[in-house]
């Protein structure tokens, strides 16, 4: 018995001290997403003709290369000598994170290093909204405005400015989605104080708005 004990309490300090790590518990690894492909023969024109809000979405996730396309559309680095992004930010405090969540758990979007960060090892999508129209769609993006990026000064101005450029990168997704054929809606309806404490936001951190994107049904 008194064997058992003493394994018992030398295994458990071995757990409390990170020598011995559980299974399940085991560390998420970033994602290293392909690099952007685009078809150039896909005009502007035709996108903003066929950009619509869709609400029912088909079961099934986004291939690793559309993921990349999307993310890249939507708030990647367009001009690498100046880092300046595909939309544009007040002052270019570039003050908006976009949170990506899956089946498999949510990542934080690194448009510099083309990677998904992990953030938490589970699926906390039904924290995206408060409509169930989106539970079949592969993924929620959640933009969130880090109001230490903007300097000092009121929220209330921060706040409009990281609506608005929050704004342009869900159009830029919007479009990114007619032109592939993909389902999307832009939401403000979420469970705000959950979601934030699931993707461990600081108090300077705001969720701005919500976005499935899927398969169309």
């Amino acid at each position: 018995m008194r064997t058992r004990v003493a394994v018992a309490i030398a295994i458990s300090v071995l757990f409390s001290i990170g020598i011995l790590v559980p299974a399940f518990g085991q560390e998420m690894k970033s994602i290293q997403l392909p690099e952007p492909k685009f078809d150039s023969s896909k005009s502007l024109y035709q996108a903003l003709k066929d950009r619509k809000t869709t609400r029912e979405f088909k079961s099934g996730n986004l291939s690793p290369q559309t993921m990349a396309n999307l993310l890249w559309a939507a708030w990647g680095i367009n001009r690498p000598d100046s880092g300046k992004r595909t939309a544009p930010s007040a002052y270019n405090k570039q003050e908006i994170d976009l949170y990506v969540t899956t089946a498999e758990g949510a990542y934080r979007y690194d448009p510099k290093g083309n990677a998904l960060v992990p953030i938490v090892a589970k699926d906390i999508r039904e924290l995206t909204s408060t409509q169930g129209y989106t539970k079949d769609a592969a993924v929620d993006l959640v933009y969130v405005a880090d109001f230490a990026k903007m300097g000092e000064g009121e929220d209330g101005p921060k706040t409009i400015l990281a609506a608005a450029d929050t704004g342009f990168i869900g159009q830029n997704v919007y479009l990114y989605c007619a032109s592939e054929g993909l389902a999307t809606v832009f939401r403000a309806g979420m469970h705000k104080e959950k979601l934030a404490e699931a993707l461990k936001l600081r108090p300077d951190q705001r969720i701005t708005f919500v976005q499935a994107v899927g398969l169309p049904k």
